[in-house]
């Protein structure tokens, strides 16, 4: 397993049954885990959005006395060598360090892979599920779109929910009605109210939720049976999400490695398109 700051602060936070204003303080360390340690509680209350004494609160949730308790365990147990440098950050102009976030956003995920055994287990259950419906609004709608044309590619039966409505409770019982038995949903910030209710719908029919959310704090981890993280870079306007893009990919090279005829259909359909003049060689 990895020992990155992020890994060592989602294990502090293992075993603790936290408010939902508390998993938000708990979400936002991990996404800051190397500077967290050298914030204050009103800095940190501020850059989580919620009280200072919610802080306060929050640190005692975990046993600790209070906030300073707490840093000074997170203190103790980060590294120098991984405190970011100051001067080091400010050489970067804001698009690159935009791209300097979401380089570390993949290291943290290529660290949470360490463990394949989530990865391994999600595409068994994709694999496994015939039809197979991808679930993505909004924002992730890309990511469920990438995901669902490739594994295509592989899987007999992809069935891709893209667009929120009255018609997609209807959509995931006719999934779970032609023999669906997981769902796969990209959920990224902001969540939308609409992919919590799908969630929950599809649990009630039967089917197990496999999800990919910027972390297991994500107010979709209640509905989710499955629930592997890969972290969204904030450094721009708007949210990137390079790190469960390529997590998207990762679970369809696992999900291929469970299907025993996915390398068959990959051959046909490059004869298929290669009769077809279907690309510019």
């Amino acid at each position: 397993m990895s020992d990155s700051p992020a890994a060592r602060l989602q294990k502090l936070f293992e075993g603790h049954r936290l408010t939902p204003t508390q998993r938000r303080i708990a979400h936002c360390m991990v996404r800051g885990a190397t500077e967290v340690p050298f914030l204050s509680s009103v800095e940190l209350a501020e850059l989580a959005g919620v009280s200072q004494p919610s802080v306060t609160r929050f640190a005692v949730a975990l046993g600790f006395d209070g906030y300073p308790a707490l840093r000074r365990h997170l203190r103790e147990v980060a590294p120098p060598a991984e405190r970011v440098e100051e001067s080091q950050e400010e050489a970067y102009n804001e698009y690159q360090q935009a791209v300097q976030g979401e380089i570390e956003n993949l290291r943290r995920l290529s660290a949470m892979l360490a463990d394949p055994a989530p990865v391994e287990e999600a595409g068994r259950l994709l694999a496994g599920s015939s039809p197979l419906p991808v679930l993505g609004l909004r924002a992730a709608s890309s990511q469920a779109r990438g995901f669902a044309y490739f594994a295509a590619k592989v899987h007999p039966d992809v069935r891709l929910l893209d667009e929120g409505g009255s018609m997609l409770a209807d959509r995931i019982d006719a999934a779970a009605g032609a023999g669906a038995s997981a769902l796969l949903c990209f959920a990224l910030p902001r969540y939308p109210r609409e992919v919590a209710e799908a969630l929950e719908h599809a649990r009630s029919a039967g089917l197990t939720v496999v999800t990919v959310a910027e972390s297991t704090f994500a107010p979709v981890a209640r509905y989710s049976d499955l629930l592997i993280p890969a972290p969204v870079g904030t450094g721009l306007a708007f949210d990137t999400a390079c790190a469960p893009m390529l997590l998207g990919r990762v679970l369809l090279e696992a999900m291929a490695d469970a299907l025993p005829d996915a390398q068959a259909r990959l051959e046909a359909f490059d004869a298929r398109a290669a009769a077809r003049g279907l690309f510019v060689e």
